[in-house]
């Protein structure tokens, strides 16, 4: 079996559902991006490079964001807790998981996938 299945069918309930969840709705919103294990944890790759992840830590499921300094959409929602670029929407319940706005954060992303390399832009305070 995959490493990155065995990774999610591995975790203790909700969270297990909880990444299965966010792993139907990611190849949903992004049929082209490819599920591979990465750095001890499921990632996704959108046309060969890191897109996302999803990582489940004690009480919650972080899907992380690689370019997240990027993305401005549902500031409220998205964590950052002191990292420069990655950024995440966490959840603690399948309840928590807004559809509507995890595909725009989605959708968003990919837009980010495809900026040059650089700087992100400047943070507004």
């Amino acid at each position: 079996m995959n490493p990155a299945a065995l990774y999610i069918l591995d975790q203790p309930e909700p969270f297990r559902t909880i990444l299965l969840q966010l792993q139907t709705l990611i190849e949903q919103a992004v049929p082209e991006c490819s599920l591979k294990f990465k750095y001890k944890i499921p990632f996704y790759y959108l046309r060969d490079k890191p897109f996302c992840y999803l990582n489940y830590s004690r009480d919650y499921v972080d899907l992380g964001f690689i370019r997240g300094a990027w993305l401005k959409s549902h500031p409220d929602v998205l964590i950052s807790e002191g990292r420069k670029v990655v950024k995440s929407l966490r959840y603690r319940s399948v309840g928590e998981i807004d559809v509507a706005v995890l595909f725009e954060v989605l959708e968003e992303a990919v837009a980010a996938q495809d900026k040059k390399n650089g700087r992100p832009p400047p943070q507004s305070w």
